[in-house]
């Protein structure tokens, strides 16, 4: 792998960083404060239709955080070995759906200014999945 390599990728391997920092706090916190996560979320569901489902809904949240946190990173990585953004790519895939997951809730749950929030995080995703995509390279 050499500079000019590096230096080509070097948008799909900082959106990967971004993507990795936001995605591994993000579900590390709700791995580390699961109680505090849960009770703000049952109070935040309390008048949906989803207000008994809080509980798996945040553990498959926490997963997929975790996961697009943990691939964004390994792609990095892989990247640096293998010249491949494959694994980033995915990251980019798994980060979308758990920002639509999140997104669905919010709007659900009438917090529009919340789901709003998103947006932006969204389409980060949405930059990584197009400089990544081995479809389009």
């Amino acid at each position: 792998m050499n500079f000019n390599d590096i230096a080509k990728d070097l948008p799909s391997l900082l959106a990967a960083l971004f993507t990795a920092i936001l995605f591994i706090q993000s579900g590390f916190d709700k791995v580390f404060d699961w109680n505090g996560n849960l009770e703000w979320l049952t109070g935040h569901f309390s008048s949906t239709p989803l207000a008994k489902m809080v509980p798996m809904m945040l553990a498959t949240v926490t997963l997929m955080e975790v996961a697009t946190g943990l691939l964004a990173a390994a792609g990095i990585f892989y990247f640096l070995f293998t010249g491949s953004l494959l694994i980033v790519f995915i990251s980019g895939v798994v980060g979308a759906l758990s920002i639509t997951a999140l997104f669905f809730g919010q709007r659900i749950a009438k917090d529009y200014a919340g789901a709003a929030v998103l947006v932006p995080y969204f389409i980060l995703q949405l930059i990584v999945i197009i400089l990544s995509n081995p479809h389009l390279r």
